[in-house]
């Protein structure tokens, strides 16, 4: 399921929302390492929660494009690039695009919510925890049917909560919401009737 055999080529045509959404978020990386250029797009792009209380509401979307440095953004877009292909083919683009910004934008109102008002973060990690919730959601629905995906997803969550709370300089606020909210929409996205509905429509 998460092993990609596809060629560069195939990929992007299987796979076109994942592939727009590494695309953007790496040349957004490129644009941020150029002098004087890259420092603007953090002044104005960044989670601030200082400045978001201003006013500056747009911070709540930005902050998933922007990485606090190449291993940062290769971790999060070797997680989408690796998890991302499946749930776009199973829930369909439009579906996928509601899990991962809807994950990505909770998990910054949390933290805006939760976090001190000082709190600055930048990443795509909860948006990319959202696509584990969903996958989860998944695995409840088909825990009998489907035993494999269980065997795999449920050790990934695991070490991936496990991580948020032992790595340093991370957002727990953002991967545990954004957890959440992947899982909740995942419940409503996969359920048995809604499935049945999709298969209908498209007969």
């Amino acid at each position: 399921m998460f092993n990609r055999t596809e060629s560069f080529a195939q990929y992007i045509k299987l796979y076109p929302v994942v592939s727009i959404l590494i695309a953007i978020n790496v040349i957004i990386h490129l644009i941020s390492l150029i002098p004087l250029i890259g420092d603007q797009l953090f002044i104005l792009g960044a989670g601030s929660n200082a400045l978001i209380a201003d006013g500056q509401w747009w911070r709540f979307i930005t902050p998933m494009f922007l990485h606090a440095g190449l291993v940062h953004l290769l971790f999060n877009m070797f997680s989408l690039y690796l998890f991302g292909p499946e749930l776009e083919k199973l829930a369909g683009r439009v579906r996928f695009l509601t899990i991962y910004f809807m994950a990505g934008l909770f998990g910054t109102v949390v933290t805006f919510l939760l976090q001190e008002p000082g709190y600055v973060h930048v990443g795509a990690s909860g948006a990319i925890y959202g696509l584990l919730g969903a996958f989860g959601a998944l695995v409840y629905y088909a825990r009998k049917a489907l035993p494999q995906l269980r065997q795999i997803i449920l050790p990934i969550i695991v070490i991936s909560i496990v991580m948020t709370f032992v790595s340093s300089n991370i957002n727990i606020t953002a991967h545990l919401s954004g957890l959440a909210v992947g899982f909740l929409i995942g419940l409503s996205y996969f359920h048995p009737k809604r499935i049945i509905s999709w298969k209908n429509r498209k007969r």
